[in-house]
């Protein structure tokens, strides 16, 4: 199974606990495989190297830098050749629809209640919560 994971997902994986936090983990386990973009890579550099996340990366001896690359390493990462238009509400949620089609994920996890679940799925590919993302994961074992 390859499971595009949503940059809100991925961040909450990494500095908190939680359902976020079993997904990513399920991830670096390989129960699924991860599916990224560059553009996506380089989103979560951006949110992961704010200031208000340094002292929780801090404590548990992480840099965004770390991060980046334990998660080049972990995922397949695609070259969408096009951004389809289709959250008008934020643009950025556009990638994850594009990495998800470049490669050809089964699921796409998020966290986002305003654009991407609301959504349900996108040409074929369901968007779903962690929670959702882990029973499917559990199931197809």
């Amino acid at each position: 199974m390859r499971i595009v994971i949503d940059t809100n997902l991925l961040v909450s994986g990494v500095i908190s606990a939680g359902l976020p936090r079993q997904l990513v983990d399920a991830g670096k386990a390989g129960e699924f495989e991860m599916c990224t973009s560059e553009v996506l890579l380089a989103e979560l550099l951006d949110v992961i190297g704010r200031g208000k996340f340094a002292a929780r990366l801090a404590q548990a001896g992480l840099t965004p830098l770390a991060i980046g690359q334990d998660l080049r390493a972990l995922a397949v990462v695609v070259s969408p050749t096009s951004v389809p238009r289709v959250v008008p509400t934020d643009p950025d949620d556009d990638h994850v629809l594009a990495a998800a089609l470049a490669g050809a994920a089964d699921l796409i996890a998020s966290g986002d209640k305003r654009d991407l679940l609301p959504l349900g799925s996108y040409q074929g590919i369901p968007i779903i919560t962690a929670k959702e993302a882990l029973e499917r994961i559990a199931f197809s074992y």
